[in-house]
């Protein structure tokens, strides 16, 4: 049995469910502890009971937590989500001594092959991270964290404990959407961690965390209607920064790291994953008005005066119709992924 938590509010919903319907195919048994950030996607979960999902209501977190309250008063949404995240699993660990190692996965992951690698390479550690991977060019970036909180696994005995009880009391001191003072979000804190808690691990695998930011890192090939990176198969990859502009087109996002959608990415990474979350769309469709993945659990909705809005559109207008050209697009008709 493996052990599993993510959290998303119902725009995010579809892609929680391809997480599930991923971790279904190449898991094996598992439990996947649901943080439900709205009451639709709570009662939404509740009422598809998928096999092996457990979800939680964000008052049930929040219940008796009068630290993890005060600071949701000084913080955006965002940044409460953000202040959430080690929040989560030491609830679960709190409450489930059954577990012997948690694993927290941002609900924009999706499975491609066997997991069992990855807990092969944690073996007995008690903490578990992975590096963004950037490329060189991309480097500068390493100032939003050296490693990514896509994944984070923490067994449940003193030295796991120990570094999950430190990272939430920093993010209850701080945990905001900005740079400062060597901090980042919830993500930053991580950068010390294979010095600063004994028994902490940086997965080395290749072919997990894959993600647009770290496309040009690898060389990535197709064998046998798989993708491999650097001779590892690839196991999941980071949905970051895909957008549903309208009805027909998807935009991977992949231009904003300086780098190209390629046809192996778009057929094998990107094709499949879309058809999950059209699956898990219509899936949706009974219990909810919407099922957009247009804005995701991570981003900010921002208010700008008419005027910067309008320049915005425009340019917006010309940098699609280049990325058109470029066929950096994903189209759907009639539900056939191109």
């Amino acid at each position: 049995m493996r052990y599993f938590c993510t959290y998303f509010d119902q725009h995010y919903l579809t892609r929680g469910l391809a997480l599930h319907s991923s971790l279904s195919q190449h898991c094996g048994s598992f439990r996947l502890w649901v943080l439900c950030l709205d009451e639709a996607c709570f009662d939404v979960l509740r009422r598809m009971d998928l096999p092996g999902v457990i979800p939680i209501s964000l008052d049930e977190l929040e219940r008796g937590d009068d630290e993890l309250l005060l600071a949701k008063q000084n913080r955006s949404r965002i940044e409460y989500y953000f202040t959430c995240t080690p929040a989560l699993p030491r609830f679960i660990l709190d409450r489930e001594p059954e577990v012997d190692l948690l694993t927290y996965l941002d609900s924009d992951l999706f499975f491609f092959s066997d997991v069992s690698p990855l807990y092969k390479e944690i073996g007995n550690h008690s903490v578990a991270i992975i590096a963004h991977r950037f490329p060189s060019f991309l480097k500068e970036l390493e100032e939003a964290g050296i490693y990514n909180v896509g994944w984070l696994s923490f067994r449940n005995d003193e030295r796991g404990r120990e570094c999950l009880s430190w990272w939430r009391s920093r993010c209850i001191e701080w945990c905001y959407d900005r740079r400062e003072g060597g901090k980042y979000g919830d993500q930053k804190y991580l950068d010390d961690w294979p010095t600063r808690f004994p028994g902490t691990i940086v997965l080395q695998h290749k072919g997990a965390n894959v993600a647009p930011w770290n496309l040009a890192t690898y060389p990535l090939e197709g064998k046998d209607g798989r993708v491999v990176v650097a001779g590892d198969p690839l196991v999941f990859y980071h949905f970051h920064g895909l957008k549903q502009l309208n009805q027909w087109v998807y935009d991977p996002s992949i231009h904003w790291y300086k780098h190209q959608l390629s046809t192996l990415v778009r057929r094998f990474v990107y094709v499949p994953y879309i058809r999950a979350l059209l699956d898990a769309a219509h899936m949706t469709a009974p219990f909810l008005r919407t099922s957009s993945i247009a804005r995701g659990v991570r981003d900010q909705v921002q208010v700008e005066p008419f005027f910067v809005r309008m320049a915005k559109k425009v340019r917006l207008v010309i940098q699609r119709v280049r990325l058109l050209v470029k066929r950096q697009y994903v189209f759907v008709f009639d539900r056939q992924v191109l």
